[in-house]
């Protein structure tokens, strides 16, 4: 099982939202490309996708009213999907990281932006831990930073692989035609210049 926070299911279910960057601030190329070729192998794998309900709702508010239902119709009819909720073993799991959080230094620990986003971003780690997922997929550093702590890996988009036909580069393709054509032309080429030499013809 793997887990799609609110940043890959934006790219996911909304691709013209925004383009994600890498860990250098260069934007990711052939997004949507690279989010399908995920989701097909996942498919094919039959590996569930984890969706954190916090992660659902933040998707649904930015996705707006006219996408949000077929969003969810969406994931009802795929069985890849699989919804998780905020229960007690994540709560358990979210009070564990903000005590350690406190007994180093602070409650916040290494996360950045509000209290409200840094207590979002761990119950998102929460969940995937209680779910035993077996990574993250997200663009957030917060979700990154909280789930490294445990050695969880999160996989940003920059880090998905394209699908082997974009990933390789087209050869140029020649018809016959242009080859049968660019032989006599290399032929004539390499043909000395001058009368051609007469014909000898076969004694008796």
């Amino acid at each position: 099982m793997v887990v799609f926070d609110a940043t890959m299911l934006m790219l996911l279910f909304r691709p013209d939202a925004g383009q994600p960057q890498d860990s250098g601030g260069k934007r990711v190329t052939q997004v949507p490309e690279r989010i399908k070729f995920l989701t097909d192998s996942l498919q094919k794998s039959k590996t569930k996708i984890i969706v954190p309900t916090p992660a659902l709702s933040e998707t649904l508010v930015h996705a707006g009213m006219d996408v949000s239902q077929s969003i969810v119709e969406e994931m009802n009819r795929s069985a890849v999907f699989h919804v998780a909720d905020f229960d007690l073993i994540a709560a358990i799991e979210v009070a564990a990281m903000t005590r350690n959080a406190i007994v180093e230094g602070g409650k916040r620990g290494a996360g950045t932006g509000t209290w409200a986003k840094i207590k979002y971003d761990r119950q998102i780690v929460a969940i995937a831990r209680a779910a035993r997922a077996s990574a993250i997929y997200s663009d957030d550093e917060n979700v990154r930073t909280f789930a490294q702590q445990f050695g969880m890996p999160v996989i940003r988009t920059s880090d998905l692989p394209l699908p082997p036909e974009e990933a390789q580069p087209q050869l140029p393709f020649k018809a016959p035609e242009d080859e049968l054509e660019a032989a006599i032309e290399a032929e004539e080429t390499a043909r000395p210049e001058g009368p051609e030499p007469p014909i000898q013809e076969a004694g008796p």
